[in-house]
């Protein structure tokens, strides 16, 4: 019997995952630096959606000490993979200190700075000898370039492609935009996202947002909300032009597909479900922290 590949993967989402990658890997804290290795890991904890560096606690350029102050609480924030599903995994806006596999935490400590709890020492044979570190307390490099949201997954792809078909946005029967100049990005486990060129939107209806999101794939995304309707808050985003990887979308805008009237060659295209159907959703489109779009902490993006 054959298996659908995207149920092997979602299956493995309970379980604590690790691939080791061949990347140099740097992080530091204040300009100081942590660790500086080409041994690290990637680690996913059980229902986690994105992956964090783990890296050899020998190897680490900083002290790791008992917390000094106590545990602050973490909000989780679960999803459903899929409509209809039971099972759910923790969206990326669920912050580091939310532990879902035994292990200790740990304050990482450099001569200059302390970050509380930015340490965990998972109680796994399998991972003896690594610390797992928390992706928003430093500033990471890999190689010689710069990584935001969190690090890239291996298994996870993004691809663009020019479409001449008709693409049609509109909310509460007004419409936002339309175009035969898109690009489509498919993104691994996530709807299809429609870029659409700027000339193209009826920006004069819509007020920029100060809200800003950062995708691991693709760059930091600024928003636009459309005032005509309750659903229209934070709307549509496009991307800057912090990665190459992502050229054919820069300055292009995409809509949230769960709450606008897509149209695909005139064809009404269903509202997926996901963190992103919500209007007050933290996280950004795409890498689910990652819009489909955005990244992980904040990347718009939908499962």
């Amino acid at each position: 019997m054959a298996t659908r590949l995207s149920k092997v993967l979602i299956g493995a989402f309970p379980q604590l995952r690790y691939e080791p990658t061949a990347k140099r890997i740097r992080a530091s804290l204040g300009g100081n630096p942590v660790v500086d290795t080409s041994q690290a890991w990637l680690v996913w904890e059980p229902h986690r959606v994105t992956p964090i560096f783990a890296v050899p606690e020998q190897g680490l350029l900083a002290e790791l000490a008992p917390p000094a102050l106590p545990a602050p609480a973490v909000e989780e924030h679960a999803f459903a993979l899929r409509q209809g599903e039971a099972r759910t995994s923790l969206d990326p806006g669920t912050k580091f200190g939310k532990h879902t596999c035994a292990g200790e935490e740990l304050d990482v400590v450099t001569a200059a700075a302390t970050a509380p709890r930015a340490g965990f020492r998972p109680e796994d044979p399998d991972l003896a000898g690594y610390v797992v570190l928390d992706f928003s307390a430093f500033e990471w490099l890999e190689d010689d370039e710069e990584i935001i949201g969190h690090p890239r997954d291996p298994f996870h792809r993004v691809d663009i492609r020019a479409s001449s078909l008709d693409v049609e946005v509109a909310l509460d029967g007004v419409s936002l935009a339309r175009t035969t100049g898109a690009q489509f990005l498919y993104e691994t486990l996530l709807p299809v996202r429609y870029y659409i060129p700027p000339s193209d939107v009826r920006l004069d209806l819509m007020d920029e947002s100060p809200k800003r999101t950062v995708c691991p794939y693709k760059g930091q995304a600024s928003y636009w909300s459309y005032p005509g309707s309750a659903e229209g808050r934070n709307i549509a985003w496009s991307y800057d032009r912090r990665y190459r990887d992502a050229a054919q979308i820069h300055g292009l805008i995409s809509f949230y597909n769960e709450r606008v009237d897509l149209k695909v060659d005139g064809v009404l295209q269903p509202r997926p479900v996901s963190p992103w159907s919500r209007r007050d959703s933290s996280s950004g489109p795409g890498s689910p922290g990652s819009p489909g779009g955005p990244g992980s902490p904040g990347s718009p993006g939908a499962l």
